[in-house]
């Protein structure tokens, strides 16, 4: 599976650090760089259930000629779980619905040893936003 450079210069920069409390520090970084939506974007069509956490996913799509492209933004209520969302929009945001559809995150995620290190509840959440982003993803292509 062909990841994102986004997602590569996130992989790349988790593996430079030694230790899992310096990853966490990293990831939440990454959710304080995330755009927040507005109060109108966070309802109830936008969240996403199975999280523990509050998360809400915004889908954009943009029709080209060899089909449409997805953009995804989205926050959370959650220090981490918005780091989270950071690194799962670096993996889909800006591709072909085709591929998102078709591309199974969690082992790409599992490659960078994220849902070894999260609690039960975060690697569910974590599931549920990539379960949501692939079902955008199908839907866009049978529009």
């Amino acid at each position: 599976m062909k990841t994102t450079a986004a997602f590569d210069e996130i992989a790349d920069n988790l593996s430079f650090l030694d230790d899992w409390e310096d990853r966490y520090r990293y990831i939440i970084e990454l959710g304080q760089e995330l755009a927040p939506l507005s109060d109108d974007e966070r309802n109830a069509d936008n969240k996403v259930h199975g999280c523990a956490s509050q998360v809400w996913l915004v889908t954009e799509s943009e029709a080209k000629d060899d089909g449409t492209v997805l953009t995804f933004r989205g926050d959370s209520d959650a220090m981490i779980v918005r780091g989270l969302v950071a690194i799962v929009l670096a993996l889909y945001s800006g591709r072909m619905a085709a591929d998102i559809a078709e591309t199974d995150a969690l082992p790409i995620l599992d490659s960078i040893g994220l849902r070894e290190h999260l609690s039960t509840q975060r690697s569910n959440g974590l599931a549920a936003m990539v379960k949501r982003l692939q079902a955008d993803a199908q839907a866009a292509t049978q529009a």
